[in-house]
């Protein structure tokens, strides 16, 4: 499967991503060296360093370019974009231009809010996306009493990336039975939407609104938390079940709360004496004496504490690459279920290094026409 990309950053470039991951030959469209301020430049460590990508530069806003652009799309599977709604239609590369010469094309248009709607035009980030689809108001509160803001991108990565892999790998199947391809609408907001589907579907089903503290995942009850240990890490508690919350009860020495897991009555008093009792240890003793005798019980690590974590290193998700700038460092792998995690050094490639002549020539370009458009900047 051959994916164009013409994103930098952002939701598509993690689509791209898994896509690669997954064996997909993933090609980075990017522009000539004159148009570069077009097109926002990720830091050297970024979407996995460009690992297991080729990469082609043309300058999609001369015919000769755009002539290049078509050559690639006659044998391509999959084409992601990350424009403005409208942008690529109107410099010539939308949708209903590629199918012509491409019918089996799967064009893959990220956006923000989607390719209609009032918002449509709307510039966004994570933050925003989160903010409409509900996210940052179920989550904890500052103290000042605003959403707080997530420490991961969400949307971006799930709502909008993944959601782009998956409505490709769903339409490449459909593809496989009609030799059709498709047009796919993946809208971050929208997907946002998906996460939130037990908050929603509950507000729309009985009209109760879901809120910080308001159910079981958004801290109404003690033993759905986290909490400080002696040393001044925190823990994650999740004992929704009663055998498991039972459990925590008991090794924490809590026993008279048995009876009281969702009695809304005696969360306050839960909560305090579930502080109190992981007072008296450090984090990890915690950890090491509850988490494997089924209390739903985690440490919250920061990022050199998961990066030195001996289970995630046996699950094999880190690699390594290698930079001529920046040396060998560690960079997280492969790690989707029925990906390749044995993957070797990646040698990340300078900037400047493309596969233009030899996509092109495989493609049907000939060397002549090939050097043409090396000599008209065209294609790099």
């Amino acid at each position: 499967m051959t994916v164009l990309d013409l994103s930098s950053v952002g939701p598509a470039s993690r689509a791209s991503r898994l896509l690669a991951d997954y064996g997909a030959e993933v090609v980075k469209v990017a522009p000539t060296a004159k148009k570069g301020a077009v097109q926002i430049k990720p830091v050297f460590y970024a979407y996995g360093a460009g690992r297991g990508m080729k990469r082609v530069r043309i300058d999609l806003k001369t015919e000769e370019g755009k002539a290049a652009f078509f050559r690639l799309i006659e044998k391509a599977d999959v084409l992601i974009e990350s424009f403005r709604p409208g942008v690529a239609e109107r410099i010539g590369i939308g949708y209903e231009a590629c199918r012509r010469r491409n019918k089996a094309i799967v064009y893959c248009s990220t956006s923000g809010y989607g390719q209609t709607g009032p918002a449509s035009k709307w510039a966004g980030h994570d933050i925003n996306y989160l903010a409409m689809g509900g996210f940052m108001h179920c989550s904890g509160r500052r103290g000042d009493g605003g959403p707080a803001i997530p420490g991961a991108t969400v949307a971006d990565s799930a709502a909008g990336g993944m959601q782009a892999v998956i409505a490709i790998m769903a339409a490449l199947l459909r593809r496989a039975d009609s030799g059709e391809g498709e047009y796919l609408d993946v809208a971050v907001a929208d997907g946002v939407l998906q996460l939130m589907s037990l908050h929603i579907d509950r507000y729309l089903a009985t009209g109760e609104s879901a809120g910080p503290g308001g159910d079981v995942l958004t801290g109404r009850y003690a033993y759905y938390d986290v909490y400080q240990a002696q040393d001044g890490k925190w823990l994650s508690v999740g004992a929704i079940e009663p055998a498991f919350y039972a459990n925590l009860c008991k090794a924490l020495g809590c026993d008279e709360f048995l009876d009281d897991q969702n009695n809304d009555e005696r969360q306050d008093a839960i909560r305090s004496a579930f502080t109190a009792a992981f007072k008296t240890k450090d984090r990890d003793q915690w950890v090491a004496e509850l988490a494997p005798n089924d209390t739903c019980v985690a440490p919250v690590y920061d990022m050199a504490e998961l990066a030195g974590d001996e289970h995630l290193e046996a699950r094999g998700v880190f690699a390594q690459a290698r930079d001529d700038e920046h040396g060998t460092f560690k960079q997280l792998g492969p790690v989707w279920a029925g990906c390749d995690r044995d993957v070797p050094v990646h040698d990340i490639r300078p900037d400047r290094e493309t596969d233009t002549q030899d996509l092109l020539l495989r493609a049907g370009a000939s060397q002549e026409e090939v050097d043409g458009l090396m000599a008209a900047g065209a294609v790099e």
